[in-house]
């Protein structure tokens, strides 16, 4: 039960335009000895103006005297007119006395949780103070709430007090920026999770190298857009991630290029509230678009909402299917038989919360399942919504083939087997970027794939790796070493687990020896310490400025936000130095340790090394691929000959680079007969021939 105390005001610098304005209770009272809240009111009155803000007047800091015998029994918490209640301190210093002239402020140099009793000073909170200038009116009733915890010491409150001021928790004096500037203005509307409510953005950007200055014309969008707060886990963060389509002005979707991304109406704004580097899904997403994976597109900006400085956002395209994303063909609703049946389509591996959630169950159990966990798969192209029964069949039946495939015994033939379904080597740098990361989230969650018209599926794009790239607590996410897809090794527990793919893959050799084939490519460039390092430090210069500002708004730095591993660094140039630091140790660790065994890649005399050609399936009846490695970017044609040594089907000449390829023959229109064929593949001076069986 929450008991009140009496209670006094002592109002001090209160005039009509005070720039400081602080109210005290000096009355305080015995705190509860019984493991409930006490409550020590102090109302609030006059305040000139009333509502509270970031940006220009507000709560700046919050001063406790405590009498008490073992303050590590108190959780102290700090309630606002509106309802809003956020923890100043919880059960720090032992069985040590006293709060002391205790001042927290959101601009201190340490956390409380780094001070000692009877903690006199300054001290930030374990909770933002700027938390309550969230536009509330300030003027009511304020509680000082205190739980003890143990029964037997006992204390007091001797006062507290709370200051407002023009210089407010959060408060970022924000007047231009080398980065983009995006404001939006909701005219008074509140954003939230769903619907979007419709509303005015801009964006000022005067180009690569200028200033961009708040005061400056909206000259690289003026408009519409619709709104709302999106994420998980990340929407229940103090700095909110949201998701906004651009739209005309009747509120219909526009397609609108920004910042020099491809023209698209849904677009995310990425808080990276958790990653105090901004970096790690920016660095996943070109590492696989280097690999030419399409992932999004990242632009970073700092968000101004209301007049409200918000910090350092990720501008990014959402995944969808677009020529410009995901690029399947379209499926319309009458795409229901023939070759159009078959793609394109986009289906994750995703938690249910969220808009959408429609899918069906896999019929095979994930690599671990300790309480009967299931595999679920989500349409996301077409929605649940818009696919019809014939698609929800088909792709049902073709992922279901694929499992059943790699689940039973001839799951390497090359005929009959899981090469059939899957393309090589987009599971395989699927795998890299998902181990070098150490994604405690892989494989499980926000994992998409998709499968293009008379294609097959493909592991992607790559998306949320803000608890990847050493930042997660649990399941052994923050260690340099072990395998991310072994996950349930250590969470068994856990709802969403991994499917069984990844360890029934590298049980065949010859993927294993692709995949090591890989990253010993990758390693010497896309991947390589020196890129990955070089990336990093250019962007953490980029942000050297911006990121001040974003952490005076969210003072973070040092301080526990889930699911932050210790130890957690004190400063932005400590959290990229930790950042380097773990991705030295966990590169060097899965070099020493991902299997398989590479054909040579220092071969003189060409390009496409013989024993890199694969062609499968063998025989075929309508459609094979060709899978290979070409050793640096190149060109390479395709040729099929009959037994008469007649050429019947040939490719453009089409550059491919360097890595692992796949080419899809479909010989469909051909109308072969069953019997021999040769097939004919030219790289420069290189010529390598494959023989193939047609069937019935």
């Amino acid at each position: 039960m929450l008991s009140k105390k009496n209670w006094l005001v002592v109002v001090v610098l209160c005039s009509i335009n005070a720039v400081a304005q602080t109210y005290t209770n000096t009355i305080g009272g015995t705190i509860a000895d019984n493991n409930t809240y006490t409550s020590y009111p102090i109302s609030v009155s006059g305040l000139n103006p009333a509502n509270l803000n970031t940006s220009s007047f507000g709560l700046e800091s919050v001063t406790i005297n405590i009498a008490h015998t073992a303050v590590g029994d108190l959780r102290i918490k700090l309630e606002s007119p509106d309802g809003s209640e956020y923890v100043l301190t919880s059960f720090l210093g032992g069985t040590g006395n006293d709060y002391t002239n205790t001042n927290f402020t959101d601009t201190a140099a340490n956390s409380i949780s780094a001070g000692t009793v009877p903690f006199t000073g300054y001290f930030k909170p374990i909770d933002a103070l700027s938390n309550f200038n969230n536009g509330q009116n300030g003027n009511g009733t304020w509680n000082l709430n205190i739980r003890d915890q143990t029964t037997g010491n006992t204390g007091s409150v001797t006062s507290w007090s709370i200051k407002f001021s023009n210089t407010p928790a959060g408060f970022v004096n924000f007047t231009s920026s080398n980065l983009p500037i995006i404001i939006i203005n909701t005219n008074n509307q509140a954003i939230v999770d769903d619907p979007k409510i419709y509303c005015n953005m801009g964006i000022i950007y005067n180009g690569v190298g200028n200033r961009n200055y708040i005061t400056d014309p909206l000259n690289h969008y003026n408009g519409r857009i619709g709104i709302e707060l999106r994420g998980s886990s990340s929407q229940w963060f103090d700095k909110k991630p949201y998701g906004f389509e651009t739209v005309d002005n009747n509120n219909l979707e526009l397609d609108t290029a920004l910042l020099g991304m491809p023209s698209e109406h849904d677009w995310i704004l990425s808080a990276s509230y958790s990653d105090k580097t901004f970096l790690h899904n920016p660095l996943s997403y070109k590492l696989a678009n280097d690999m030419n994976r399409y992932a999004p597109r990242t632009q970073f900006v700092e968000l101004v909402v209301n007049g409200d400085y918000k910090g350092v956002y990720t501008l990014m395209e959402k995944i969808k299917r677009d020529d410009g994303r995901v690029d399947i063909a379209k499926l319309d609703l009458d795409d229901n038989a023939g070759d159009s049946l078959t793609g394109g389509y986009i289906i994750k591996v995703d938690k249910t919360t969220g808009s959408g959630g429609a899918g069906w169950y896999s019929n095979y159990a994930p690599a671990v399942s300790t309480g009967g966990q299931q595999i679920y798969f989500q349409y996301d192209y077409p929605s649940d919504v818009n696919i019809t029964p014939q698609q929800i069949n088909y792709i049902q039946q073709y992922i279901d083939s694929f499992e059943t495939a790699l689940n039973g015994p001839n799951f390497a033939d090359t005929a009959i087997g899981y090469k059939k379904y899957l393309s090589t080597y987009s599971f395989i740098d699927y795998f890299l970027i998902n181990e070098l990361s150490r994604n405690v989230d892989g494989y499980r969650i926000s994992t998409y794939l998709h499968k293009e018209k008379n294609g097959k599926i493909k592991m992607g794009p790559v998306w949320d790796y803000d608890i990847a790239w050493h930042n997660a607590d649990y399941c052994n996410g923050s260690l340099t070493t072990g395998w991310a897809h072994e996950f349930g090794n250590d969470c068994p527990a856990d709802s969403w687990q991994v499917p069984f793919w990844w360890r029934r893959l590298l049980q065949d050799t010859n993927y294993a020896n692709k995949l090591r084939c890989q990253w010993d490519y990758l390693k010497t460039n896309i991947l390589s310490l020196s890129a990955i390092n070089q990336y990093i430090d250019t962007n953490a210069a980029l942000l050297n400025e911006s990121q001040q500002r974003n952490f005076t708004r969210w003072p973070i730095l040092g301080v526990y936000v889930w699911p932050n591993p210790s130890p957690i660094p004190t400063s932005y140039q400590g959290e990229i130095t930790q950042l380097k630091q773990w991705i030295t140790q966990r590169w060097n660790w899965l070099d020493a340790n991902i299997p398989g065994n590479c054909y040579t890649l220092s071969t003189p005399e060409t390009i496409l090394p013989q024993n890199s050609v694969s062609v499968f399936p063998n025989p075929f009846n309508a459609n094979f691929t060709v899978e290979f490695y070409m050793l640096q970017n190149s060109a390479v044609q395709f040729a099929l000959y009959n037994m008469l040594g007649e050429k019947i089907y040939t490719s453009t000449n089409r550059n491919y680079n360097a890595g692992g390829n796949q080419f899809l023959v479909n010989t469909a229109s051909l109308n072969l007969n069953s019997g021999m064929y040769l097939l004919k593949i030219t790289c420069g001076n290189t010529v390598i021939t494959k023989p193939l069986v047609k069937t019935n």
